[in-house]
């Protein structure tokens, strides 16, 4: 193991792959801000639902946030030039993961893969060519890198398509109820409306999904067959891109290609000029021990972590317990309806509370059908009426339907959500259980 992961290569995969991150993240980060998402997400809720534990952290004052994303936008055109890259990278590092954190009304896995990702990028060499930093420095200048610094995003994306495809192998998909339902919002698409309600496009999304997802990487690392995947990515994520509209994902994924192929090629295409480096030393550090105890540890983490499903009760589509942090995309689709009333402990009167009132449009989705935003509303109101002198149970309940199936209430009506605790790693009982539904 320590030969393989210390083995010297050439680094020019790594090299453009941080030009095309850093330009993926500046643009991520002033997209957000010229297409209304700061100011819809961040900035119009009184609060957001971060992620519990996290209540800490929230958004910055006023229009304050515009400032924080057009600094991660600094950052990322820093790390595309490679200035000050380590602090750079560490700096935009922090700054997502704090978003991230501070709000999942608008929970998006690439969010999580990206927060990742900018991680990896903190620690691999991706600045010791063309770059400011190897520029000022000649000293840093290097044309190899260790064998670990490709195989890192290798072994993250193996594991990122391997639970996406897992995840689409259940009923509702195979049987093309979601595709269905995904595409029924996208009819009034340009040109395109039509062509996605029909039902040969469901058969392909859902069946090609399962294929692209659980074959991509496996066939992208096999020579004979690389050059066909990498076009059959080129068309996926695409057709990503167009008609789910997920950011700069289908991009970033189009970019890992560059560690799939050989150093040879890639040297080739992007970097003539560039020395290229084939002596294949190997040159473990003083501690690599520890730093191989460190890589396995937390591939071991993410491999497991989306396992954590199957140690609980009754089905994620329902309960969401285990749905975030394990590559679950696009799966479900939820409707019902959702009340909250509030009683006072002292007096008895009952509140029915008026969502409008509190949420926004898409917190109101949230907390209408899922339960630990439920919670963390319920935990709001009563920390609301707490500073008007009030003591107050919270009561919720709420009729939901997963995929088109027959509505379920899918809180205990008679539990008060403002004093319970929110189990991380076990059920919360509170969440009712769901029933076979005999219709479909």
């Amino acid at each position: 193991m320590r030969k393989f992961l210390f083995k010297h290569i050439d680094n020019s995969a790594l090299v453009i792959f941080r030009i095309i991150f850093g330009a993926l993240i500046f643009l991520e980060s002033v997209g957000a801000i010229f297409t209304g998402w700061i100011k819809r997400t961040l900035i119009e809720p009184d609060f957001t639902f971060n992620f519990i534990g996290f209540e800490f952290l929230q958004p910055l004052p006023g229009n304050w946030m515009y400032a924080y994303y057009a600094l991660m936008g600094l950052f990322g055109l820093m790390v595309m030039i490679g200035y000050k890259y380590r602090w750079s990278m560490l700096s935009f590092t922090v700054m997502w993961s704090a978003v991230y954190l501070m709000q999942k009304t608008s929970y998006n896995n690439h969010y999580y893969l990206l927060m990742l990702l900018s991680a990896m990028m903190t620690i691999v060499p991706a600045h010791q060519y063309c770059s400011v930093d190897a520029r000022q420095n000649p000293s840093l200048k290097s044309v190899s890198m260790p064998n670990w610094c490709r195989w890192i995003f290798i072994i993250q994306m193996v594991i990122v398509y391997t639970y996406a495809a897992k995840a689409k192998i259940y009923p509702d998909w195979l049987n093309l109820t979601v595709p269905e339902l995904l595409m029924k919002s996208k009819k009034d698409y340009f040109l395109i409306g039509d062509l996605l309600q029909q039902h040969w496009i469901h058969y392909l999304i859902a069946y090609g999904g399962i294929l692209f997802d659980g074959l991509v990487i496996p066939l992208l690392l096999w020579k004979p067959t690389r050059k066909f995947a990498f076009i059959a990515s080129i068309f996926f994520h695409l057709f990503n891109s167009f008609v789910f509209q997920v950011g700069i994902f289908p991009y970033l994924s189009l970019a890992f290609a560059l560690f799939f192929f050989g150093p040879k090629t890639v040297h080739k295409i992007f970097l003539k000029r560039k020395p290229y480096y084939d002596a294949a030393e190997i040159k473990a550090p003083r501690h690599a021990n520890v730093f191989m105890a460190l890589f396995t540890a937390y591939f071991i983490i993410q491999a497991v972590l989306p396992l954590r499903q199957h140690l609980l009760p009754d089905d994620v589509l329902w309960t969401e317990e285990g749905h975030r942090l394990s590559w679950r995309m696009m799966l479900r689709s939820k409707s019902g309806s959702t009340s909250y009333r509030v009683v006072n402990k002292t007096t008895g009167k009952v509140t029915p509370i008026r969502m409008s009132d509190y949420l926004t449009k898409k917190q109101i989705r949230s907390a209408s059908s899922k339960p630990d935003v439920i919670w963390q509303f319920a935990q709001r109101l009563k920390s609301i009426y707490a500073e008007k002198g009030e003591d107050v149970e919270v009561y919720v309940r709420s009729y939901i339907s997963v995929n088109g199936k027959k509505s379920q209430p899918l809180i205990d009506p008679k539990v008060d959500l403002s004093s319970v605790e929110w189990q991380h790693l076990r059920h919360n009982d509170w969440i009712l259980p769901s029933v076979p539904d005999e219709n479909k």
